[in-house]
């Protein structure tokens, strides 16, 4: 962490670090999300999202964020991004989507973004 980076951020400005104990404390929210390869579970939790979050334990901050499918908030509530798009694409959300959101950019700038040589480390 740098002088000028927040608690739990990295190097670059705005980036989370994935360590232990983030990884820890997102065990349930990633546990629902890797329970998403299977059809049954997605239906699941597609006809009730409140009764299969209860079934893995989250907190409510995490519910919270899947309610609102606020990626960059389950992020920070210790999710990882490889398991956690697997909650936008119940919906049929692509991962330039899930992406461009945490960016704070639509789908088209942040591919525009990326196919121009992505964000610059510093802003």
């Amino acid at each position: 962490m740098s002088a000028t980076s927040a608690p739990g951020e990295g190097e670059i400005p705005g980036t989370i670090v994935f360590d232990g104990r983030r990884s820890r404390a997102g065990l349930p929210l990633n546990n629902l999300a890797m329970a998403l390869n299977r059809r049954v579970d997605r239906e699941a939790f597609l006809a009730d999202p409140e009764e299969f979050m209860s079934r893995f334990g989250l907190s409510e901050a995490q519910k919270q964020a899947v309610r609102d499918r606020d990626f960059h908030r389950m992020i920070e509530l210790g999710g990882n991004i490889y398991f956690i798009y697997k909650i936008g694409m119940v919906d049929g959300i692509t991962v330039p989507d899930i992406v461009a959101t945490m960016a704070g950019m639509s789908t088209d700038e942040f591919v525009d973004m990326m196919r121009n040589g992505g964000r610059k480390p510093h802003g």
